[in-house]
C-alpha cells in the first residue's frame, strides 16, 4: 500500500508554497544557461582543446537528464520535499567545485554534479500536486513553466555582466548561493508531501542508463580527434548500443523500473518520443550559436563584436518568448488539438533557423531569430506532454512524461556534443587561438533545420484528437491535463470517497492493485470526493483509499474490460485516537 508517513500542515501549505517552487525552477534556469556568454572563451580558460570543453556543457545536460527520473523516483519512494533538497545542495556542492578550479576534469566534475539540480522540475511539480487543491493547480503550473523561461531569459544578461566585469569563476558562487538560498525557502515554507509510493529504487537502472548515454555522446565528441573509422570511435558506439539494449531489456523486466518502456509501444508515444529529441535538439543549437557570433570581433569579417552584457540581452528574448507562448498555446490546442500545436511550433522553429542562415550580418538580426526560435520552441514543448496524456491510460500518465522529459533532455545533450563538435572542427587557429568560424555557424544551423524537418515527418504520423469543446483550463500543464483524462475516462472505477459521516473526503489517495500486488494507478478524490480510476486490463483488483484524520480503507472489486465503469463508493472508517 502507499504510506502516509507525514501529514500536510494545512496552515504551512499556503500560497507561499508555489512562488518558493517556482524560484527553485529559476535556480535550474540559471544552472543551464551560467556559461552561456563564456562558451567562445572555455577552451583558453581551461587551458584545453575545444572538443574537450565542450563537456563542460555536455556533462550537465547529460547528468540532468539521468537526474530527472533519478530525484523523481526517490522523491515517490523517500518523500519528495526531501530530494528537492537534496538536488539543490548537490548543484551547491557542484557549482563550489566548479568555482574553486580551473582545471578541466575538475570542472566537468563539478558541471556534473551541478546537473543534478534538474531534478527539482519533477519534484516541484509532483509537490504541487499532492497539496494544492484542484482549482489552483492550473495557475500553479504555469507559473512554474513560466519561471525556467523567466530564469533563462534573466541570466543570460546577469551572467554576462558578472563575467564581463569580474573573474568568471564568481558565476559558480553566484550559482551557490542561489541553491543556498532556495534550499533556505524550501525548509521554511515547503512541507513535505505525504505521499509515498511502493517499491524500492532501480539502481542498476540508473546505472545502465548513465553508462549508455556516457558511451554515445563521448565518441561524438571525440569522433573527430580519434577517426570516425577508428577502434576506439566505433568500440565506443558499438558499447553504447550493447549497454542500451541490455538496459532497455532489463527495464521491462523489473517490477518498478526507472524508466518505464512499456509505454513506448503506442505508436502515438513512440513518435512523441522521437519528436521530442528533433525539438531538444533544436532548443540548445541557438543557445550555443548566438552568443559565440554576436561576441566574436568585428576583424574576423563575420564576428558581430558585441559585449558579453549585449550579447545576453540580445538572446535572452529566447526564453522570454518561450514563457509568453503558454496563453497562446492554451488558445490554440483547445481550438485545434496539441497535433496541430506541435506542428505549428516546428514550423516557425524551421522558419527561425532558416531565416537565420540569411540573418547573421547584423545584431538586431539576433534578437528577431531569438524571438522566432521562441516563440516556436515553446509551442513545440507545450504541446509535448498534452500529446503524451492524450495517448495513455491515466494510471500511465507519469511514466509516460517521464520518459517524455528524458527524451528532451536526450535530445539537448547530444545537441551540446555535436554542435561543439561541429564548432570545433570548423574553427580556425589564429595565434593558438581557437575561433568559431562562419562555416561553423551556418553548419550547426542546417543541423538544427534538419532536425526539425525530422520531428515534422514524425509529426505527421501522429493521430490527430478532436479538440474538446470545452475550454481547456491549462492545456500546458501536464498534470492539470491527466485529471481532466482522469475524469473523462469510461473504463475503469467511479464513485466517491466518504467518511464515516457519510461526508464527502476531498484529497483522499485512491490507489488501484491489480492481482500481483502492483500498483496500477493512482488518483486524489475531487472537492465532493468523487474519484475516477482507469483498468489496464479486465481482472480482479483492490482500491485503496487513505486521507489524514480516516483510517485506511481496502475494497476488492471487478472490471469485465469493457466500456462502462463500475460504480463503487468507498466508507473510510474513523480514526482510531490512543487513549
Amino acid at each position: 500500500m502507499t504510506q502516509t508517513t507525514t501529514d500536510r500542515p494545512a496552515g504551512r501549505a499556503s500560497g507561499a508554497v508555489v512562488p518558493v517552487l517556482a524560484f527553485a525552477g529559476i535556480v535550474v534556469a540559471v544552472m543551464q544557461t551560467l556559461l552561456v556568454p563564456v562558451i567562445k572563451d572555455l577552451p583558453q580558460l581551461l587551458d584545453t582543446a575545444p572538443s574537450n570543453a565542450t563537456w563542460v556543457l555536455t556533462s550537465t545536460l547529460l547528468s540532468g537528464a539521468v537526474a530527472t527520473p533519478i530525484m523523481g523516483r526517490l522523491g515517490d519512494l523517500y518523500g519528495k520535499r526531501r530530494m528537492l533538497i537534496l538536488s539543490l545542495a548537490v548543484m551547491v556542492v557542484g557549482a563550489l567545485v566548479s568555482a574553486l578550479t580551473s582545471d578541466l576534469l575538475l570542472m566537468i566534475a563539478g558541471r556534473t554534479l551541478q546537473g543534478f539540480a534538474m531534478g527539482a522540475i519533477p519534484l516541484g511539480i509532483g509537490l504541487m500536486r499532492d497539496m494544492l487543491p484542484r482549482e489552483k493547480l492550473g495557475s500553479a503550473m504555469a507559473l512554474m513553466s513560466s519561471s525556467i523561461g523567466v530564469g533563462g531569459g534573466l541570466a543570460l544578461p546577469a551572467a554576462a555582466l558578472v563575467a564581463q566585469h569580474s573573474d568568471w569563476h564568481t558565476l559558480y558562487y553566484g550559482a551557490a548561493g542561489l541553491g543556498v538560498v532556495a534550499i533556505a525557502l524550501t525548509l521554511l515554507v515547503v512541507p513535505e508531501s505525504p505521499m509515498r509510493a511502493e517499491g524500492s529504487f532501480d539502481l542498476p537502472g540508473a546505472v545502465g542508463l548513465s553508462a549508455g548515454l556516457v558511451l554515445f555522446l563521448l565518441p561524438i565528441t571525440k569522433g573527430s580527434d580519434w577517426g570516425w573509422s577508428s577502434g576506439t570511435t566505433l568500440g565506443l558506439f558499438g558499447a553504447s548500443a550493447v549497454v542500451l539494449v541490455l538496459w532497455g531489456v532489463m527495464e521491462l523486466r523489473v517490477a518498478a523500473p526507472l524508466v518505464d518502456l512499456r509505454t513506448t509501444a503506442r505508436p502515438a508515444v513512440l513518435f512523441t518520443n522521437l519528436a521530442s529529441i528533433m525539438v531538444g535538439v533544436s532548443f540548445y543549437v541557438v543557445s550555443l550559436v548566438l552568443p559565440q557570433l554576436l561576441q566574436l570581433p568585428t576583424s574576423t569579417g563575420y564576428g558581430l563584436g558585441q559585449s558579453m552584457v549585449v550579447a545576453g540581452l540580445l538572446v535572452a528574448p529566447l526564453g522570454l518568448t518561450m514563457m509568453f507562448t503558454a496563453p497562446v498555446y492554451a488558445r490554440l490546442s483547445a481550438k485545434y488539438g496539441p497535433k496541430f500545436t506541435l506542428i505549428l511550433g516546428l514550423l516557425i522553429i524551421a522558419v527561425g533557423y532558416g531565416a537565420g542562415l540569411g540573418l547573421m550580418s547584423a545584431a538586431w538580426q539576433s534578437l528577431v531569430i531569438s524571438v522566432l526560435l521562441g516563440a516556436g520552441i515553446g509551442l513545440a514543448y507545450s504541446s509535448l506532454p498534452a500529446l503524451i496524456v492524450g495517448a495513455v491510460p491515466a494510471s500511465e500518465t507519469g511514466a509516460a512524461n517521464g520518459l517524455n522529459t528524458l527524451m528532451r533532455s536526450i535530445g539537448t545533450s547530444v545537441s551540446s556534443a555535436v554542435i561543439g563538435m561541429v564548432l570545433a572542427n570548423t574553427a580556425n587557429n589564429v595565434g593558438g587561438v581557437e575561433i568559431p568560424t562562419m562555416h561553423g555557424f551556418r553548419v550547426s544551423f542546417l543541423i538544427a533545420t534538419g532536425a526539425v524537418a525530422v520531428g515534422l515527418l514524425l509529426a505527421l504520423f501522429l493521430p490527430g484528437r478532436r479538440p474538446s469543446g470545452k475550454p481547456q483550463l491549462r492545456a500546458s500543464s501536464e498534470e492539470d491535463a491527466a485529471l481532466e483524462r482522469a475524469e473523462q475516462a469510461l473504463r475503469g472505477f467511479r464513485g466517491r470517497v466518504l467518511g464515516a459521516d457519510g461526508s464527502p473526503v476531498a484529497r483522499a489517495k485512491v490507489t488501484l492493485i491489480d492481482r500481483r500486488g502492483r500498483q496500477a494507478g493512482a488518483t486524489l478524490s475531487a472537492e465532493d470526493g468523487s474519484y475516477t480510476l482507469v483498468v489496464p486490463d479486465r481482472g480482479s483488483y483492490v482500491v485503496a483509499a487513505r486521507a489524514t484524520g480516516h483510517g485506511p480503507l481496502a475494497s476488492s472489486a471487478t472490471h469485465a474490460g469493457d466500456e462502462r465503469p463500475v460504480d463503487l463508493d468507498l466508507s473510510l472508517p474513523g480514526e482510531t485516537v490512543p487513549a
